[in-house]
């Protein structure tokens, strides 16, 4: 039987998983990424592609532990998308470069907290009537607009970026060969010896933790119903702003290459959508666009949706995490991003971690192993078989 020894060995070829094997790697650690299915995840590559920068959590005052633990998340990956970064994301697309809040009522008293706040301030600033773009510079749009400085990113660009660069150290394995024998993982032949382990798998961590025997720490998933459309439509990437912190309605573009456009619906709709049927949650998405942009006509547009289980942390109460999450458990490490846009934070807890374990990254390179290489994840819509 062979017998690898790692410094690393990462479970999981998500957002989080990619980005800290790139990182690892520039460190010259000996790390390898197992992944049972696609590269760009389950989470990730349906993910809006929002790199957020904590604005929304700041819209009813005051700033709160989110807002700071996310603050500085644009800048880095800003940095990355020019090619100057710590990971170089030159090759992802970037789908805006901002987006959009918008009001039909009183967004100024909403946005009352962002303008307050010297970290927010920058970020938030108001659209000119004149200036406003599609759909919004319609004679029949009455509320205010403002222009939110955070990208948004193409997640199968993103993800193909990512892969290119990490593919010659990620693998696809089958969980059903997977053992694990003295708290050391095999697969058929080949026994793994890494230092740590990383399991970055978002809902799968449950599953590896119990092949590890560990119990800690604790998963909770958090479901979203998102709706997505297709039709000839503008590009918008735009937070319609509700009676609470969250955005009544998180709207983002997608181009096909036929000239149609995809918008991808999340905020509310998709988190209080999770008791509705499909068909249910395309007739709420339906009245929703009709009463927030009423001098559109979406009726030759075609609808589908999508299930997604968010995995993270469990907390009192259920509540959402403030932060990423890492945890350790025996030789696990057991991270959750919450968001696309923690991956650089979780990447350098790991980081730090491997040091504070004294683990001095070595020059030795990895041999190529007898598995395949995962293929790239699927984007959303690339999976609809009917549009209704």
């Amino acid at each position: 039987m062979n017998a690898l020894k790692l410094d690393l060995l990462i479970f999981g070829g998500g957002i989080t998983g990619l980005w800290t094997l790139l990182r690892a790697r520039q460190a010259r650690y000996r790390v390898l990424l197992l992944e049972s299915a696609a590269l760009g995840g389950v989470q990730s590559i349906a993910s809006q592609g929002i790199i957020h920068g904590g604005t929304k959590y700041a819209l009813k005052g005051g700033i709160s532990d989110s807002a700071q633990a996310i603050a500085a998340m644009p800048g880095i990956w800003r940095d990355a998308l020019a090619g100057k970064g710590e990971v170089d994301l030159s090759a992802a697309r970037v789908l805006s470069s901002h987006q959009h809040l918008w009001s039909s009522g009183g967004i100024s008293s909403s946005l009352a907290g962002v303008f307050a706040s010297k970290l927010m301030r920058s970020r938030v600033a108001p659209v000119a009537r004149a200036q406003f773009p599609p759909p919004f510079d319609a004679p029949d749009f009455r509320g205010s607009l403002y222009q939110l400085q955070e990208p948004v990113l193409d997640t199968a660009s993103l993800m193909r970026t990512l892969r290119k660069q990490a593919l010659p150290v990620c693998y696809q394995y089958d969980p059903g060969k997977l053992q694990i024998d003295g708290g050391k993982p095999q697969i058929g032949q080949l026994r793994l010896e890494p230092r740590r382990v990383l399991l970055a798998a978002g809902e799968g961590n449950a599953r590896l933790l119990e092949r590890w025997g560990a119990k800690r720490p604790q998963m909770q998933t958090r479901s979203l119903h998102m709706v997505m459309l297709k039709g000839r439509l503008p590009a918008m990437y735009a937070h319609c702003l509700g009676a609470s912190s969250n955005p009544r309605l998180t709207i983002t573009s997608y181009p096909l290459e036929d000239g149609e456009m995809i918008w991808y619906l999340g905020g509310q709709l998709a988190e209080e959508g999770v008791t509705r049927t499909p068909a249910q949650q395309i007739a709420t998405a339906k009245s929703e666009l009709a009463k927030l942009l009423p001098w559109m006509n979406f009726s030759s547009m075609a609808y589908s949706t999508l299930e997604i289980q968010r995995a993270e942390v469990a907390t009192a109460g259920g509540k959402r995490p403030n932060d990423c999450y890492l945890g350790e458990e025996k030789q696990l490490l057991v991270a959750w991003p919450t968001k696309l846009a923690f991956a650089p934070r979780l990447a350098d807890l790991v980081l730090q971690q491997l040091r504070k374990d004294g683990l001095k990254p070595g020059e030795e390179g990895l041999p190529a192993l007898s598995l395949p290489h995962p293929p790239p994840a699927r984007l959303p819509w690339e999976q609809v078989a009917t549009w209704n």
